[in-house]
Order: structure tokens, then C-alpha cells, then sequence
């Protein structure tokens, strides 16, 4: 049976209509792609709304800003280099990073007056880094002192500021938020583990990427910066403003993401299409090999895939933050993904075992192992808190399922 005789053809039509009638035609989004696949298989593969102001509809060629699904990307990088022996989970991050020793833990001051620090009571380890357990965070979250020196010191100005090294060299004089291990916030932890594939691989992290995953895979249309030939396909990027609604953040045609960035953020820098982060899920999903290439072995992948949190914790008694729309109740967090622990407190049809994550623009994916279903979610609006798209997705994906 082909991968769309596994699903109900009006409950795949529903998807559609449904994303037409209550993000589109209202101009809520200005697009959206959704893709579902079974055993890497398309199933479904929808492209509604105009790729520019004034221009013409997205296709599969149309090239998406994927933000923080760029993270599971440096987290195979990562895991890469585990599985050579340069490298180990509770390798401690300043082993690599020099620029991390001695980290302290915030103990007051900011705004103006020095930070006092607390001595740490172990460091941070690799396996910090890939879960959200470092003490790191992020600038944009607004709640602390620390974020306020980031926001201060541009640290995520990609194209502006500091180099990938400047950027640990500038973490390195700042106090982290928490005990390594004592709590889980999203952060730029995923940057500092691309920083630590740099230092490992000896290649710049846009050069590792493409040598050790985009070319394997065929991810063509993968990168941290739009080739000139290419850039006619890059869509337009909005962000919702409370008093006025979408307004457009990042232009296609002049888009800050057709210059190489100075800063390669393995947290939030790819661009890419539907169709290629396709191939990588489906690598995912068929336990790290696609085609003939192997990109991670299974037993590898299997662990990534398992809950890292210490007790088997969520996200609803670990997060010190909140991230994209969901629900933190029976979220458990692997290396480099959400995983789902406990479908009944998540609230949302799904299988024990999936795993997912999403980027700043509404952009998602998840792979359901038990299902052996996968999708990807394309368009460009920030925050991804802003609609609940993501969970209406799967809520309409898994009802398509027969």
C-alpha cells in the first residue's frame, strides 16, 4: 500500500481547508507548506499563499527560514564526532572550550553593577549543552539580568557582531542562570555546541554541515547563506506586532540571509526547503541512513531519541522558560529534540516516543517512530507562540491516519 493509502484522503483534504479558511484567507499567515510523509514516503505535500508580496504562490523550491530546527542538525553534528571518540556526553564543555573555565553561577548584580557569582558545584558537561541544562539562555527571553547583558552585548546579532569564538569568549565572562543540570531553559546552548563541532572537527560549521550531512543526504537547498542563484526562491518573513498585527521582518528579494553570516548559529541559522529537511527526517526515521548513506548509526540515534532529563522529568516541572505554543506537560527532552513521554498530559494525539521541535517562524517537524509518520511545516511569522498552528497540524494529522 502506497504511504497516502495509509491515511484517510478527507481527513489529508481537511488539512488544507483548514489552514486556508483560518490562517490564510484571513492574512494571519502569509503562507503555509505542510508535508507528511509515512516511511519516508509523501503522503501529502500542500503549498497555499504567495512566497513574496505582489509575487507568486510557493512551490517546493521555495526556500524557508528554519531558525531552531536548525538545532537537531548540530546535534547529529555533534553526536558525529561522539561516535569517532574525540568527544563524550560528560565530557565537560571546557575541555573544548577553554573559554569556559570556572564558570560561576549568578548570585546578584547586573544592570549597571558587577554580577557576583557563586561557585558551580560541577561544570557544564556536553550532554548540558544538548538538552537545555547548561545554565545558559537566551537574550530575547526578557526575565533576567544575565539575558539583559546578552541583548546589551548583541550577542546574536548574526551579521553584525561577534565571530562564532568571540561569541563563547563573550558567554565565558557572564554567570549562568542555574546550576548545570538543575533545570532546563532554552537557550544558546545549541550555538556553543556548534562552536564545540568547530573546535573538534577543525572546519568552519558551515563547511562541516555540508560535508558530513547536507551532502550525504542531498540537502542541496541547505545553508546558512542563500547562494545569489538561488535567492529569487527565498520567501518573505513577517512578525506579529500586538497593535498592528503581521508586518514584514526580512524581505525575500534583500534579506539579511543572502550575506554569510559572521556569527554561524548552530542554534538558528539554516535556510532551507520542505523537501530537504524531508530527506533528513526520513534519515531520522530510518535510523540514521538514507539512500546508502549513513549519517549517524542507530544505536546512536536511539539514545538522542530517548528523555534526558534527570528522573525521567517534563518540561512542565524542569523549564525555567517558555518555548513556541506548546504544552510543556509530558514533554521530555533528548539530545537535540522534544520527546513525547506521556501522550494523555500532552493533550494532543501522538505516539510514545516522538520527537519534534519547531523554529521562531512557525516552522516544524516531528517523526513518530511507532507511526513511522514524519512532517515538516513551512512559513514565515514570529513568534511561533503567536497561533497554534502547530498543534492543529497534528491533531489533523494523526485524525487522517487509518
Amino acid at each position: 500500500m502506497s504511504a497516502a493509502g495509509k491515511f484517510d484522503s478527507a481527513g489529508l483534504a481537511r488539512i488544507d481547508r483548514f489552514v486556508k479558511d483560518h490562517y490564510l484567507d484571513n492574512g494571519l499567515l502569509p503562507h503555509a507548506q505542510v508535508l507528511v510523509a509515512r516511511d519516508g514516503e509523501i503522503a501529502h505535500f500542500s503549498s497555499q499563499g504567495l512566497a513574496r508580496e505582489g509575487g507568486k504562490a510557493i512551490d517546493e523550491a521555495s526556500l524557508f527560514r528554519i531558525a531552531s530546527m536548525t538545532k537537531p542538525v548540530t546535534s547529529i553534528a555533534f553526536m558525529q564526532l561522539l561516535e569517532q571518540g574525540l568527544v563524550a556526553l560528560d565530557t565537560p564543555v571546557h575541555r573544548v572550550l577553554p573559554e569556559f573555565k570556572g564558570l560561576g553561577v549568578y548570585n546578584g548584580g547586573g544592570g549597571g553593577v558587577p554580577f557576583q557569582t557563586k561557585p558551580c558545584e560541577r561544570p557544564m558537561l556536553m550532554v548540558d549543552l544538548l538538552r537545555h541544562t547548561s545554565g545558559l539562555t537566551y537574550g530575547f527571553q526578557n526575565r533576567s539580568n544575565i539575558d539583559l547583558a546578552m541583548r546589551e552585548g548583541k550577542f546574536e546579532n548574526w551579521h553584525g557582531n561577534l565571530t562564532l569564538d568571540e561569541f563563547v569568549g563573550a558567554l565565558g565572562k557572564l554567570p549562568l542562570e542555574f546550576l548545570p543540570g538543575t533545570a532546563w531553559n532554552y537557550s544558546v546552548s545549541t550555538d556553543v555546541l556548534g562552536a564545540v563541532v568547530q573546535r573538534l572537527s577543525g572546519k568552519t560549521l558551515d563547511q562541516y554541515f555540508a560535508d558530513h550531512i547536507f551532502a550525504p543526504l542531498k540537502m542541496d537547498d541547505t545553508f546558512f547563506a542563500v547562494p545569489e542563484a538561488k535567492i529569487d526562491r527565498l520567501t518573505d518573513c513577517y512578525t506579529f506586532v500586538p497593535s498592528k498585527g503581521r508586518v514584514m521582518y526580512d524581505r525575500g528579494s534583500e534579506s539579511a540571509w543572502s550575506r554569510q553570516p559572521k556569527q554561524l548559529s548552530g542554534g538558528g541559522g539554516l535556510v532551507s526547503t520542505a523537501l530537504d529537511y524531508h530527506r533528513f527526517c526520513t534519515m531520522l526515521l530510518n535510523g540514521g541512513e538514507l539512500d546508502g548513506a549513513r549519517v549517524i548509526g542507530r544505536k546512536t540515534l536511539e539514545l538522542m531519541t530517548l528523555n534526558h532529563l534527570p528522573g525521567n522529568g517534563d518540561l512542565a516541572a524542569w523549564s525555567q522558560s517558555l518555548f513556541s505554543e506548546a504544552t510543556n506537560a509530558g514533554v521530555g527532552f533528548g539530545l537535540g529534540f522534544a520527546i513525547n513521554i506521556d501522550p494523555a498530559a500532552n493533550l494532543i494525539p501522538g505516539s510514545l516516543g516522538e520527537y519534534y521541535w519547531g523554529g521562531m517562524f512557525s516552522t516544524a517537524f516531528f517523526v513518530d517512530p511507532v507511526e513511522r509518520v514524519s512532517m515538516v511545516f513551512m512559513t514565515q511569522l514570529s513568534p511561533s507562540s503567536t497561533y497554534p498552528i502547530r498543534r492543529e497540524l497534528k491533531t489533523l494529522i494523526y485524525a487522517a491516519l487509518t
